[in-house]
């Protein structure tokens, strides 16, 4: 069943993206692949849309899916011109690039390692995955500081904006996704109880501030 499927990787390319694709299918993982193209003409604007077609997984083939990347990666490490930035990196930032793998591409992730190991440093599967592990908890951590769109969404809920449903059902309902696949709730439990909260209250008064407006129309037209 593939609505259950979330995005693997993003890519700018609809060729990379089949590459990506042909290459997972070929593990036997199964692949949907979207985009996030505009449906409309936006260049008028002058922004661009980067990361376009997305390969989207079942949540249980993540681990699997990131193994078979790095393992087809490895036989590109030799080939890196001899400027490529990562090699001017110093341990602790190569370190950082170990330990912030979901925010840096698998050559990058690999190549650190490789470098690393060629500088005496020991980079064992154990480690590598401590690391993971350590992210994995950093990155599931409450995203923070949530008060000012509580405030505004009481505002609005109460005073029969739409908008307040909108910030509500988002606090309420948001979830993100981890490296490892895992689909959790954005905000804490705290946050997301006023989301709820919010929520409903928009829900009640936003038709009721509606309907009196259709009956102030009304009367003021009789």
């Amino acid at each position: 069943m593939t609505e259950n499927f979330i995005t693997f990787r993003k890519l700018s390319t609809l060729s990379q993206a089949k590459e990506l694709e042909l290459l997972l299918n070929l593990n036997h993982i199964k692949t949907v692949l979207g985009d996030n193209i505009p449906p409309v003409d936006i260049t008028f604007s002058g922004s661009t849309v980067q990361n376009q077609y997305e390969v989207k997984i079942d949540p249980s083939d993540f681990e699997k899916a990131e193994a078979i990347l790095e393992k087809d990666t490895e036989k590109l490490l030799n080939e890196i011109d001899s400027d490529y930035y990562l090699l001017s990196f110093t341990n602790e930032e190569l370190y950082e690039v170990l330990l912030k793998a979901d925010e840096w591409n698998v050559f990058d992730y690999k190549l650190a390692q490789k470098l690393l190991t060629e500088r005496g440093k020991n980079i064992d599967p154990e480690m590598l995955q401590s690391l993971k592990n350590e992210r994995l908890k950093i990155l599931a951590k409450p995203e923070e500081n949530q008060k000012p769109w509580i405030i505004a969404g009481y505002l609005f809920s109460l005073l029969g904006g739409g908008i307040g449903i909108v910030i509500g059902y988002s606090l309420w309902t948001s979830k993100k996704t981890l490296p490892n696949g895992e689909r959790i709730y954005s905000y804490n439990t705290v946050d997301r109880s006023h989301g709820k909260t919010i929520f409903i209250i928009g829900c009640i008064v936003f038709p009721l501030a509606i309907l009196l407006k259709i009956l102030a129309k009304t009367s003021g037209e009789i």
